[in-house]
Protein backbone atom coordinates (compact mmCIF):
# COMPACT_ATOMS: atom_id res chain seq x y z
CA UNK A 1 0.00 0.00 0.00
CA UNK A 2 1.32 3.47 -0.52
CA UNK A 3 1.28 6.07 2.31
CA UNK A 4 -1.74 7.93 0.63
CA UNK A 5 -4.11 4.94 0.92
CA UNK A 6 -2.87 4.38 4.71
CA UNK A 7 -3.38 7.88 5.21
CA UNK A 8 -7.03 7.42 3.80
CA UNK A 9 -7.85 4.64 5.67
CA UNK A 10 -6.75 5.85 8.86
CA UNK A 11 -8.73 8.92 8.51
CA UNK A 12 -11.92 7.20 7.85
CA UNK A 13 -11.17 4.75 10.60
CA UNK A 14 -11.25 7.63 12.76
CA UNK A 15 -14.15 9.54 11.90
CA UNK A 16 -15.98 6.08 12.21
CA UNK A 17 -14.85 6.01 16.02
CA UNK A 18 -15.74 9.44 16.36
CA UNK A 19 -19.19 8.70 15.14
CA UNK A 20 -19.38 5.98 17.68
CA UNK A 21 -18.26 7.88 20.35
CA UNK A 22 -20.64 10.76 19.71
CA UNK A 23 -23.72 8.19 19.16
CA UNK A 24 -23.08 6.89 22.72
CA UNK A 25 -23.06 10.25 24.55
CA UNK A 26 -25.93 11.63 23.13
CA UNK A 27 -27.64 8.45 24.02
CA UNK A 28 -30.58 9.36 26.67
CA UNK A 29 -31.39 5.83 27.93
CA UNK A 30 -28.49 6.36 30.34
CA UNK A 31 -29.96 7.43 33.62
CA UNK A 32 -28.24 10.87 34.58
CA UNK A 33 -28.62 11.76 38.18
CA UNK A 34 -30.95 14.75 38.95
CA UNK A 35 -29.32 18.07 40.24
CA UNK A 36 -31.82 19.23 43.12
CA UNK A 37 -32.68 22.78 42.65
CA UNK A 38 -30.42 24.88 45.77
CA UNK A 39 -32.73 25.63 48.48
CA UNK A 40 -33.75 29.39 48.44
CA UNK A 41 -33.32 29.68 52.59
CA UNK A 42 -30.37 29.64 55.27
CA UNK A 43 -31.10 25.99 56.84
CA UNK A 44 -29.79 27.97 60.12
CA UNK A 45 -31.52 31.01 60.29
CA UNK A 46 -34.40 30.28 57.82
CA UNK A 47 -33.74 33.72 56.14
CA UNK A 48 -34.27 34.31 52.43
CA UNK A 49 -30.56 33.84 50.37
CA UNK A 50 -29.34 36.98 49.15
CA UNK A 51 -27.02 37.03 45.55
CA UNK A 52 -24.13 38.36 46.85
CA UNK A 53 -23.99 36.81 50.16
CA UNK A 54 -24.44 33.73 50.00
CA UNK A 55 -21.65 31.25 51.92
CA UNK A 56 -20.82 27.99 50.85
CA UNK A 57 -19.76 25.19 51.98
CA UNK A 58 -18.91 21.36 50.56
CA UNK A 59 -20.63 19.16 53.42
CA UNK A 60 -18.56 15.82 53.20
CA UNK A 61 -19.77 12.28 55.04
CA UNK A 62 -18.03 9.24 54.78
CA UNK A 63 -20.23 6.99 52.31
CA UNK A 64 -22.44 9.42 50.97
CA UNK A 65 -22.36 12.06 48.47
CA UNK A 66 -20.87 15.63 49.02
CA UNK A 67 -23.40 18.00 49.76
CA UNK A 68 -23.62 21.91 48.59
CA UNK A 69 -24.80 23.67 50.82
CA UNK A 70 -25.38 27.38 51.24
CA UNK A 71 -25.57 29.71 54.34
CA UNK A 72 -26.61 33.80 54.83
CA UNK A 73 -23.57 34.60 56.30
CA UNK A 74 -20.57 32.93 58.06
CA UNK A 75 -22.32 32.73 61.74
CA UNK A 76 -24.42 30.13 60.60
CA UNK A 77 -21.46 27.83 58.86
CA UNK A 78 -19.90 27.76 62.29
CA UNK A 79 -23.50 26.93 63.98
CA UNK A 80 -23.97 24.37 61.08
CA UNK A 81 -20.12 23.24 61.51
CA UNK A 82 -20.49 22.54 65.42
CA UNK A 83 -23.62 20.47 64.78
CA UNK A 84 -24.73 19.73 61.59
CA UNK A 85 -27.49 16.71 62.40
CA UNK A 86 -30.48 18.96 63.65
CA UNK A 87 -29.62 21.25 59.93
CA UNK A 88 -29.03 18.29 57.39
CA UNK A 89 -32.89 16.93 58.76
CA UNK A 90 -34.17 20.21 57.96
CA UNK A 91 -32.58 20.15 54.76
CA UNK A 92 -33.51 16.82 53.89
CA UNK A 93 -37.43 17.86 54.82
CA UNK A 94 -37.02 21.25 52.62
CA UNK A 95 -35.59 19.36 49.95
CA UNK A 96 -38.19 16.83 50.19
CA UNK A 97 -41.08 19.41 50.19
CA UNK A 98 -39.62 21.16 47.21
CA UNK A 99 -39.70 18.07 45.10
CA UNK A 100 -43.45 17.21 45.94
CA UNK A 101 -44.28 21.25 44.38
CA UNK A 102 -44.82 21.01 40.92
CA UNK A 103 -42.70 23.85 38.79
CA UNK A 104 -44.44 26.85 38.02
CA UNK A 105 -46.11 26.82 34.67
CA UNK A 106 -44.21 29.34 32.25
Amino acid sequence: MNPRCCFVILALVCIHLTAIGTASADDTSAVKPEKKKPIAICIVSGEHLQPGEIVSYVYKEAGHPDRTLRFCCRKCLARFKADPEPYLKKLDQLEAKDQETPPDDR
